[in-house]
């Protein structure tokens, strides 16, 4: 129950907050109203890539050896390192990491991005050794408490990452 309780929370922090609220609606102008649309509209990839550049944010160059959304720049790699990258290149990137992710755990059929998500905060490594994986290959999709534990940092529970588990799991988890 707790776990159902938690879901729709996040479920409804997500809708509540997308600009097709019923909150919105009244105060957007009527133009506004018809390009705005709810994450829920979107393919999944696209969920997925907005929900990692919300939490993520942009880097700049303070973040070396991290770029864009995240993207860890490894030797021998030809990316910028003397600016940040621009927003579009960024996307760019993002894009590219995330598909090879999404490649990487395809087996996974339709939690494919929900494991690739995961990924590309913590690592492939650290997918493939969590029981949420585990979980996954051995077919049990009960894997709510398993996706969620993921969210230390440190050694310490963080609260920003429990609620980028949330919000993962609630717009790509597929029932």
């Amino acid at each position: 129950m707790k776990k159902l309780l938690i879901f729709f929370v996040a479920l409804f922090s997500i809708v509540g907050t997308m600009p097709g609220n019923a909150v919105s609606q009244r105060t957007a102008t009527v133009r506004a109203q018809k390009t705005k649309r709810s994450i829920m509209e979107l393919p999944i990839i696209e969920r997925a890539i907005l929900i990692i550049k919300r939490f993520e944010t942009l880097h700049t160059l303070k973040n070396l050896p991290y770029c864009g959304y995240g993207h860890r720049i490894w030797p021998g790699e030809n990316l910028p390192r003397h600016r940040a990258l621009t927003e579009r290149e960024a996307d760019e990137l993002l894009r590219k990491d995330f598909a090879k992710l999404c490649a990487m755990y395809s087996h996974l059929g339709k939690d494919s991005v929900l494991a690739a998500a995961l990924a590309y905060n913590i690592g492939p490594g650290a997918v493939n050794r969590s029981t949420f994986y585990k979980k996954l290959k051995r077919g049990d999709r009960n894997i709510f408490k398993a996706y969620t534990s993921h969210c230390h940092y440190k050694g310490k529970w963080h609260k920003g990452l429990y609620n980028r588990r949330l919000t993962e799991f609630a717009a790509l988890f597929l029932p």
